[in-house]
């Protein structure tokens, strides 16, 4: 039984976009989550800053960070992200809805962040999140799982996806709700 949602993509398709959308008219479900957004200086992206659900906002990368953990030209403060996502409820009791913006490479760095994906999947209440579309092992694995429904995005079809994602999101916390009464 589908009990996820993953939405894939090309980068600039829209996922973070969708995502947003969709979290805002979820927002009677208690969403918990998180999601990325471009830094840009000049019209230049020079990074990227995490964002909860709940209006934190936290640098990500930065072209200028150094440290071991680099995608492309940026740095990743893995350190940090960790402590954004220690803030985020996604598994105290009354959690009816995860978010997570992005299974990708940056945020794989983290064994935390791997961690919490395993048991956002494997918990009672359903996760949607973005997960790139190639570029690291393990991804097939995720999309593979028998209890979730990939979805792509496109730039032409992100608009009409958001009401069927949003009646989908809406069914998947229903079901399993059934076990909280």
């Amino acid at each position: 039984m589908i009990g996820n949602l993953l939405i894939t993509g090309r980068p600039g398709s829209g996922k973070t976009t969708l995502m947003r959308r969709l979290a805002e008219r979820l927002r009677d479900c208690s969403p918990v989550g998180f999601y990325t957004v471009e830094v840009r200086e000049g019209g230049v992206r020079v990074g990227f800053d995490l964002v909860s659900l709940a209006g934190d906002r936290r640098p990500f990368a930065r072209t200028g960070y150094p440290g071991r953990c680099r995608v492309g030209r940026y740095g990743v403060d893995i350190e940090g992200f960790e402590d954004f996502l220690s803030s985020i409820p996604f598994f105290t009791p009354g959690t009816r809805l995860a978010f997570i913006d992005e299974i990708g490479k940056m945020e794989c760095y983290s064994g935390v962040f791997r961690g919490i994906v395993r048991e956002a999947l494997d918990a009672p209440a359903p996760c949607v999140a973005t997960i790139a579309q190639r570029g690291m092992p393990g991804l097939d694995r995720i999309r593979g799982r028998a209890d979730v429904r990939v979805v792509e995005v496109t730039p032409s079809n992100r608009d009409g996806l958001l009401p069927e994602l949003e009646a989908e999101a809406r069914r998947l916390v229903g079901d399993a709700g059934q076990g909280w009464k």
